[in-house]
């Protein structure tokens, strides 16, 4: 891809404008570079109903754990790009100003939003990369309990399927920030923290990527068509290898819509995402049937309950194909 926009816009070519206008030169330009290439004409949101309910008091302990589920969404144990490079834009699910946020509630109490994001891309080193973002902050009545606002940014190259720059960093009840860099003519990966621990470089395995970024690999791959997949994935302390079990499809409602979807089961050993891992629990996520694979609800369950995560907002999506 990074070979490809270069060309198309030196050939001062507008994409959305010659989709708009039905322009003469979109048809020169599938003839050179194939007759799969389309341009979007505009990105539509699709909008779901917000939902707050009005917390009541419980203990801070009880308040932690809460966070689990929605720990475990940003950093999924899913699987990474496929063996093959990314050659044309079209074939990502995502794009520039996608934004999906979740509510996380423990029973009736709403305890947290995560947001992920896609921004444009950047070049870093002479590398074309993906720049994803997930951010997550507690409600005011969590925030005395345990108050969370953590930001993460992922860096990826899609030319190649891997991870170039992971950075976190955490507010709230806790304060840190970690840079994870990775360098790939060694093949190393080393982990930096504002806590000044060291820690030796990882050795990275081919096409690892970093917990977020993740996230958007999985999206890449026909659900419907495995059972289970597999890649390495690092948090710059330990490079291990990720999973993702394809249970089966279901019908779910969520803020009374009816979606066809896939549940699925990540597990990720030991890798840190947004928070500590906690151990025993069961992560269960919903996404949809069709091209993109949009997280519409998460599910953990542990020993204080069950955590639910729903889609409420979805913003920047590309059209869905069947």
């Amino acid at each position: 891809m990074t070979d490809l926009i270069p060309r198309i816009v030196s050939s001062g070519l507008d994409g959305p404008a010659a989709c708009r206008n039905q322009c003469l030169d979109l048809l020169s330009l599938k003839r050179e570079y194939g007759h799969g290439l389309t341009f979007l004409p505009g990105m539509e949101a699709d909008i779901l109903e917000t939902e707050t309910l009005s917390p009541s008091g419980n203990e801070r302990n009880v308040m932690r754990n809460i966070f689990l589920l929605t720990a475990m969404f940003v950093f999924l144990a899913v699987p990474g790009f496929p063996e093959c490079a990314v050659e044309t834009e079209k074939e990502l699910p995502f794009c520039p100003g996608e934004k999906l946020t979740l509510k996380v509630k423990w029973g009736f109490i709403t305890a947290g939003e995560a947001v992920l994001e896609v921004l444009s891309p950047e070049i870093i080193n002479g590398v074309r990369v993906q720049h994803f973002v997930a951010t997550l902050r507690t409600t005011a009545f969590v925030d005395a309990f345990y108050k969370i606002r953590t930001r993460i940014d992922s860096f990826a190259d899609m030319e190649t399927g891997r991870s170039v720059l992971y950075k976190k960093r955490k507010r709230g009840f806790k304060t840190k920030d970690i840079l994870v860099t990775f360098d790939w003519e060694k093949n190393q990966a080393r982990y930096y923290s504002s806590s000044g621990k060291k820690k030796p470089p990882v050795t990275l395995l081919p096409g690892t990527l970093d917990p977020l970024a993740l996230f958007y690999a999985f999206r890449l791959y026909e659900i419907g068509k495995v059972e289970r997949i597999k890649r390495p994935v690092t948090d710059g302390k330990k490079c291990v290898e990720g999973k993702l079990r394809v249970i089966q499809k279901q019908k779910i409602r969520v803020a009374d819509k009816i979606f066809d979807s896939y549940l699925v089961e990540p597990d990720m050993e030991q890798v840190d995402g947004i928070f500590e891992k906690f151990r025993d629990a069961k992560l269960r996520i919903w996404v949809t049937a069709d091209s993109r694979h949009i997280p519409l609800r998460i599910k953990s369950s542990v020993i204080v309950g069950s955590f639910v995560g729903e889609l409420v907002s979805a913003k920047g999506l590309k059209p869905a194909c069947k």
